[in-house]
């Protein structure tokens, strides 16, 4: 779920502008994803440590800390992408501010205008939001130890565990990625074409989509 958030925010900052974001689009998913990895890799080896060690009657305790460092990691990464998605926010209205709608990539100003853009974007800080709330508790619940108090509260867990995952997969998968980002790349009945070098997007024909979302002539 969240590399499916970070290797998002790389087309967001195509569509509003690589310019106002401080590393490259896919600067974000190739270096988040592999933490994400990494995170995910640590908690299953510290979680089959700890079943292995509890079924032979030894101490978990080695285990219980390798998978709570697997999640803090997790918080540590997600927290580090919401600062840079807030960067990013604030550089863009700034620039903004300043340039006017020149400091915006004028390809996707049609996906920027469109209403189910917009919503995804709600929808996807939600989902983020969600996310990091059920990591913390994670965190906070399994750093207890398995016999503190919030591992045995029913009621949190179902509230900071299930519901937060149940809301961040929900709204985005009402508000799919594929389904919002489509309005802005296609017009129907219509080609747009982008100077003398014979690339355009339509609705129904396909080509190789270059990294500022323009799909490439194939004739």
């Amino acid at each position: 779920m969240a590399a499916g958030i970070y290797l998002t925010l790389s087309r967001i900052v195509v569509t509003f502008g690589p310019e106002n974001s401080r590393i490259k689009p896919l600067s974000y998913p190739r270096f988040f994803i592999p933490c994400d990895v990494l995170s995910l890799v640590l908690q299953a080896l510290g979680g089959g440590m700890a079943s292995a060690a509890s079924h032979s009657n030894k101490n978990p305790e080695n285990g219980n800390h390798i998978m709570v460092a697997g999640l803090a990691f997790q918080v540590f990464t997600l927290l580090v992408f919401m600062l840079l998605c807030a960067d990013f926010a604030v550089r863009t209205v700034l620039r903004m501010n300043r340039l006017g709608e020149a400091a915006l990539d004028s390809t996707h100003a049609s996906l920027r205008r469109s209403m189910k853009f917009r919503v995804f974007l709600v929808a996807l800080t939600l989902s983020t939001i969600c996310i990091f709330v059920r990591s913390v508790f994670r965190v906070v619940e399994l750093g207890e130890g398995w016999d503190g108090a919030l591992i045995k509260n029913q009621t949190l867990f179902i509230v900071l565990e299930g519901v937060m995952v149940i809301i961040a997969v929900l709204v985005l998968n009402i508000f799919h990625p594929g389904l919002c980002f489509r309005e802005g790349y296609i017009k129907k009945g219509k080609t747009e074409r982008q100077g003398g070098g014979g690339r355009f997007w339509q609705q129904h024909k396909s080509g190789d989509v270059n990294e500022k979302g323009v799909v490439q002539d194939e004739t």
